[in-house]
């Protein structure tokens, strides 16, 4: 099957190789083999790279939309024929081919009004801020601070805030402000040129996902109460997150550190969310399989505005 591959060692322009790849084969019998429709670049694929870590089978891509082909004994949600969406990133990666073998519970029916170029785009970014709100504790009034509003993960942070009932602050750059409006922000903030460092106490939580505030201005901004969740960012904002973030939470303001893992639960409540209307992708680019590495590059390069996704075969 074709495959990208990951080649340790090259340079690190040519960590990422198109070729030829064996076909998965399942290993226990409640596993699914997937004919891959789609997938998306995620943190998770890239910062694996510049590290030197790859899957065992060297193919990186947590997400993915497809088709069953096959499934084993004790698989009883699937059959061969059924679309899926499904996070890989907890079991093994391998959505940059044509096939992948995945257990059945990291997996779940794909969102009916969803093509799959767009459903490959919902699994990791849609979960992991599914669960950042889920840790904030976000309900319905509640005042949330999204920033980074406008990429994977904060699109989706900011739309799932509204549909929970938040009233949601948007930060981001002054190309995206648009379509964090379009999102459905009741706010937004252009982080280059107003920021918020001087909003002492005005938000419930905030969502940290991308941006070079310290953590000492996201507990002045938070209300009594509040929660700080860090989702996401460079590594070294998260490792000040693990390290400050518990002397820091002395008191009634706390903060969090989100290590997301995929759930067939949430891809269920992601997917019901999407074909209610409540959530919808957001898609900068689409990239055929042989054209990966470029397609990685560029989420690298931080000027995606939303998902990336790629195209199988």
């Amino acid at each position: 099957m074709k495959a990208v591959l990951f080649k340790k060692g090259r340079n690190p322009n040519e960590l990422l190789v198109v070729g030829e790849a064996e076909k998965p084969v399942p290993t226990r019998d409640d596993e699914v083999v997937i004919q891959v429709h789609a997938s998306s670049v995620n943190a998770a694929d890239y910062r694996m790279m510049k590290m030197g870590i790859a899957p065992k089978s060297k193919i990186f891509g947590a997400d993915i939309a497809g088709v069953v082909e096959s499934v084993g004994s004790r698989v009883v949600r699937f059959k061969p024929g059924d679309e899926i969406i499904g996070d890989l990133s907890n079991a093994g990666f391998g959505g940059f081919a044509e096939y992948a073998v995945a257990p059945e519970g990291v997996l779940a029916p794909k969102p009916s009004r969803l093509s799959f170029a767009e459903a490959a785009a919902l699994p990791l970014a849609g979960g992991t801020a599914l669960q950042a709100l889920r840790m904030g504790m976000v309900s319905p009034g509640k005042r949330v601070l999204i920033v980074g509003s406008s990429g994977g993960v904060g699109s989706y942070a900011l739309q799932l805030s509204k549909h929970f009932g938040a009233v949601v602050t948007g930060v981001c750059s002054p190309g995206n402000m648009e379509q964090v409006r379009g999102l459905g922000a009741d706010r937004v903030i252009d982080y280059s040129r107003d920021g918020f460092d001087d909003e002492y106490g005005v938000y419930d939580v905030i969502i940290a996902i991308n941006g070079s505030y310290s953590l000492v201005t996201y507990k002045r901004c938070l209300a009594p109460g509040g929660v700080c969740v860090c989702a996401g960012g460079s590594l070294g904002q998260i490792f000040r997150s693990l390290l400050f973030g518990r002397f820091l939470s002395l008191g009634s303001k706390k903060f969090r550190v989100l290590s997301a893992k995929g759930t067939a639960e949430d891809l269920l409540t992601l997917a019901r969310i999407a074909d209610e209307g409540g959530i919808r992708p957001v898609i900068e680019a689409e990239y055929p399989l042989a054209e990966t590495p470029q397609a990685v590059g560029h989420v690298i390069s931080g000027h995606a505005r939303g998902k990336v996704v790629i195209r199988v075969p």
